[in-house]
């Protein structure tokens, strides 16, 4: 008992093996389950769900069940480098969360129940299949720092414009639109592509970006 065994579904994990990968880390309660190779998350693990941070990172996870919610006391939720296409709505009830990792996945749309992680500081979705986000970001004030890059926006999304606190947003490698005169439109896929506040530069860097931008505006061929 307590070992893990191999399926035609992946491995599967125990309560005991589970129990095992329990660790303590500056105080933190921490359930790593990354690198186990099982596609469908143990059921079991709801018995531990009294954790403060859920690492199920690299595994072959292609959905996230509906037990998620009762881990509502975790600040950090990993659950990068999986095959998941689709979160469900019960992510929205872990409102203490402070961190999700979300990439490298197959993501194209994001439930809006995300929005109500009010308490959210880090969020990343880069290397996905995005093209919008959801409307009820709007409601992530404590958002800092949000990375996109790597997915399929052309447009800065428009949610994001009212989060006070939110100073980093990495864009890059995603097929922006950029204006031209007369109206026009060109796509553009850059390498590098960060959001900042201009309230968040000093004088002598927000004139360097401006001048920067002015020139690259001009560089841009008919």
């Amino acid at each position: 008992m307590g070992k893990k065994t191999k399926s035609a579904k992946g491995t599967t994990i125990t309560l005991k093996a589970a129990q095992n990968c329990v660790e303590l880390k500056e105080g933190k309660r921490c359930l790593d389950l990354s690198f186990k190779e099982f596609t469908v998350v143990p059921k079991c693990i709801q018995k531990l769900s009294a954790m403060d941070e859920l690492n199920l990172s690299r595994n072959r996870i292609r959905i996230v069940p509906d037990f998620i919610a009762s881990f509502i006391s975790i600040c950090a939720l990993d659950l990068h480098s999986n095959y998941l296409e689709q979160l469900p709505g019960a992510i929205g009830c872990l409102q203490n969360l402070l961190l999700l990792n979300l990439c490298n996945n197959r993501l194209t749309s994001l439930p809006s129940e995300l929005g109500l992680l009010k308490n959210l500081h880090t969020l990343y979705l880069s290397i996905n299949q995005l093209e919008r986000l959801p409307s009820s970001f709007s409601a992530l004030k404590e958002l800092c720092h949000i990375s996109l890059s790597d997915n399929r926006f052309t447009r800065f999304p428009g949610c994001l414009s009212s989060l006070d606190k939110l100073h980093k947003v990495n864009m890059a490698r995603n097929p922006i639109f950029t204006k031209k005169a007369a109206g026009q439109e060109s796509l553009m896929m850059t390498d590098r592509f960060y959001l900042v506040k201009d309230k968040a530069l000093c004088d002598v860097c927000l004139n360097k970006c401006q001048t920067g931008r002015k020139e690259l505006e001009e560089s841009e061929p008919e």
